[in-house]
């Protein structure tokens, strides 16, 4: 089959750009490949045929086996706060790019294609098969593409397809691989790489071509500045929404800002800033409350990988860095801030009113946001329930207030986990759920009520 073949562009900036960060590789035969799910109007934006991507040739490409080599992405990370600095992508490879629209996250239009559990690669490590289950694969498909519908910075996904090979983890599942977009895989952990490695001029190298990607015309400090704000906004969202991400390790952390990997993440439900549903995070590292904190540790590790750029002067860059460092919780305290605001249209002044009645009352935080909409409305009864303070929901709802805004900006669904284990349980709920939770600010009684999390884990399928 010849490069021709392919019906569509297809790029490999990156590892023409950065031939050391990346190896080739190939995706392994599958046995028996069937095409689960289809993001056919991510398809059709990102310049792709649906039909062509049903056909054989089309999930031989998505698997990784098609006419052009793909390439697994070099990088490092900080893992549970400790340095492992021989990552990359174990089970994963980097199909291409291809151009598409342009977004805040991607003003360049160059789409990662991204093949996820695709088998053993250079980067494997010890002991891996490089293979995912397929219910971990259905569970990113869905997280992912209801945060989007949600307004969160996120990469997207395009497809999930079974393998038809068994795998062993709990229990015997069957394997599958995703396929998801994002406007790079650049990481925090990138740069670690970059940074530890002895190739001259490599870090220059990723930190520029960083910037043409997503910061266009930013020096190296702005670069990282730009990196805090993206980072800041992005985890305002997880907190506004009830999002615990359950493993911000910096391989995890991108510099455009978007969620990456969908493992162990769950939404909230009572509201409780210790809130952990990680089967694998035992001392809490990652739980909700500490996010912001956590996000902010992993800024300071990409501000040490950048510090040769900062300045010529080692004691020079370490004080920018420093002071940029230091900058971060007062930008975090902003976009929290502004994104409430953004949300339910909370006046700057109401802010500590607000978050103290959740962490009092500790409600469902979904429903108590959706109580202020209906306060706003006329109905105030389920606020003063939810929020246990009635002068803060008599003053919010005295604030000028647009209900037809607050309606479309503050959702009724989300991916609440029974919810999420009873789609991953049966394709056809799996399909009526993405359905809602693709529509989250629509009425979906079904899907609006909480429960089910007592003793809920989440498990990374790996």
């Amino acid at each position: 089959m010849a490069a021709s073949s392919l019906p569509f562009e297809l790029h490999h900036d990156f590892a023409h750009r950065l031939p050391s960060m990346v190896s080739a590789a190939r995706g392994e035969e599958q046995p028996a490949a069937r095409l689960i799910v289809l993001n056919e109007d991510l398809a059709t934006q990102l310049g792709l045929d649906p039909e062509w991507l049903r056909t054989n040739q089309g999930l031989e490409f998505l698997l990784g086996r098609g006419p052009e080599t793909p390439h697994a992405m070099a990088y490092a990370g900080f893992q549970f706060g400790q340095y492992n600095p021989s990552m990359g992508d174990g089970r994963a490879l980097l199909l291409g790019e291809v151009t598409g629209p342009t977004t805040p996250q991607n003003p360049a239009g160059l789409w990662d294609l991204h093949a996820k559990g695709t088998g053993l690669t250079p980067y494997s490590r010890y002991g891996s098969d490089g293979r995912g289950t397929l219910r971990s694969m259905l569970r990113e498909y869905l997280f992912s593409e209801a945060m989007h519908a949600l307004g969160v910075p996120t990469t997207r996904s395009l497809a999930v397809i079974a393998t038809g090979r068994p795998l062993q983890r709990q229990v015997v599942e069957e394997a599958g691989v995703l396929v998801r977009v994002a406007s790079s895989h650049i990481r925090v952990g990138s740069f670690h790489f970059a940074a530890q490695s002895e190739q001259p001029g490599l870090l220059k190298q990723l930190a520029e071509y960083t910037t043409e990607r997503h910061y266009p015309g930013a020096d190296h400090r702005a670069l990282f500045t730009r990196v805090m704000e993206a980072q800041a906004a992005t985890v305002a969202n997880w907190m506004q929404l009830g999002f615990i991400h359950g493993v911000m390790n910096t391989d995890n952390t991108t510099l455009s800002g978007e969620t990456i990997d969908y493992g162990p993440c769950a939404f909230m439900e009572d509201y409780d800033l210790d809130t952990c549903f990680s089967s694998i995070d035992t001392q809490g590292r990652y739980r909700f409350g500490h996010q912001p904190d956590i996000v902010g540790w992993n800024l300071a590790r990409l501000a040490e990988s950048l510090l040769p750029l900062f300045d010529d002067s080692p004691n020079t860059a370490l004080t920018w860095a420093q002071d940029a460092i230091n900058s971060f919780g007062e930008r975090y305290e902003r976009a929290r801030m502004d994104e409430a605001h953004r949300r339910l249209q909370l006046p700057e002044e109401f802010f500590e009113e607000y978050t103290g009645a959740l962490k009092h009352s500790r409600p469902d935080l979904t429903q108590a946001n959706r109580a202020l909409v209906a306060a706003a409305s006329g109905d105030r009864a389920a606020a003063y329930e939810l929020f246990g303070d009635e002068r803060f929901v008599d003053e919010y709802c005295a604030s000028p207030l647009d209900v037809d805004v607050l309606t479309a900006s503050t959702p009724r669904v989300v991916p609440r986990p029974r919810l999420v284990e009873a789609a991953l349980a049966d394709v056809t709920e799996f399909s009526r759920f993405l359905q809602a939770a693709t529509h989250p600010f629509d009425a979906a009684a079904e899907y609006e009520q909480p429960g089910g999390t007592e003793g809920y884990l989440t498990f990374c399928g790996t």
